[in-house]
């Protein structure tokens, strides 16, 4: 059976990387093209609508809630998450197709393999990068290099095998830390805590195109610390 593909761009507010990244997707590698919107207002909207791009305005903020949302609408084998902000490099994903297409059910664009590098890193959030995968391989017995990047692709089955659907999941952290959280480092956890067939490829992170950086550095953190814990001591 051969593997189709779902690629989902993320947009908050990303006209401008928006206009200078889609064009230089590959069309072609994919059944389905998406964007899931939080609610711009900077015409990201009007001009994926103008360019015949299918756009899915969610109807609760956060990453999360995009990829639960729509998640029914996807009916390929497998799902690429993508940032279209400039941080995702859209020539490397023919590359991770490749990839996939060696039956892993899980590959990672990864900032820290081997020769890559993030040049949207600051000393805080390279540090805290560090610290998860550090943590997480040390808690799991794993090799992961980056568990908490967006730019990945995943056999959709995997969502319901690692029960990332689960609002339980998130809820606790969300509510102790008054935030909401996307589902890439609970994944990664579960992927590298059930030893499921995962594999990275390198890819740079340029910086970003326009736009605000959205992280929330202590917020975010504090939550998916917790998560890296809690999963370790539950079934």
């Amino acid at each position: 059976m051969n593997n189709t593909y779902t690629l989902l761009l993320l947009t908050l507010n990303e006209i401008d990387g928006l206009k200078a990244i889609y064009p230089k997707i590959n069309k072609n590698l994919f059944s389905k093209i998406a964007i899931l919107d939080g609610g711009s207002t900077d015409g990201t909207i009007e001009w994926a609508k103008q360019n015949n791009i299918e756009i899915y305005i969610q109807k609760q903020k956060g990453f999360r809630h995009a990829y639960f949302e729509y998640f029914d609408q996807i009916t390929t084998s497998h799902v690429i998450t993508f940032s279209p902000d400039g941080n995702s490099i859209p020539e490397l994903l023919e590359n991770l197709i490749k990839e996939l297409d060696k039956e892993f059910e899980m590959v990672i664009v990864s900032r820290y393999k081997d020769n890559a590098k993030s040049f949207d890193d600051d000393l805080i959030t390279s540090f805290g990068n560090w610290l998860f995968r550090f943590l997480i391989n040390l808690l799991y017995a794993s090799n992961i290099t980056d568990p908490m990047v967006i730019y990945r692709g995943f056999k959709k089955s995997i969502v319901n095998d690692l029960n990332l659907l689960d609002e339980k999941s998130y809820s606790l952290p969300e509510k102790i830390f008054n935030t909401k959280i996307s589902w890439e480092p609970l994944m990664s956890i579960r992927a590298m805590k059930r030893k499921i067939n995962f594999s990275e490829i390198p890819g740079d992170e340029p910086e970003r195109i326009g736009g605000e950086r959205k992280l929330k550095i202590l917020k975010w953190g504090s939550a998916y610390m917790f998560q890296v814990f809690f999963e370790r001591f539950t079934r």
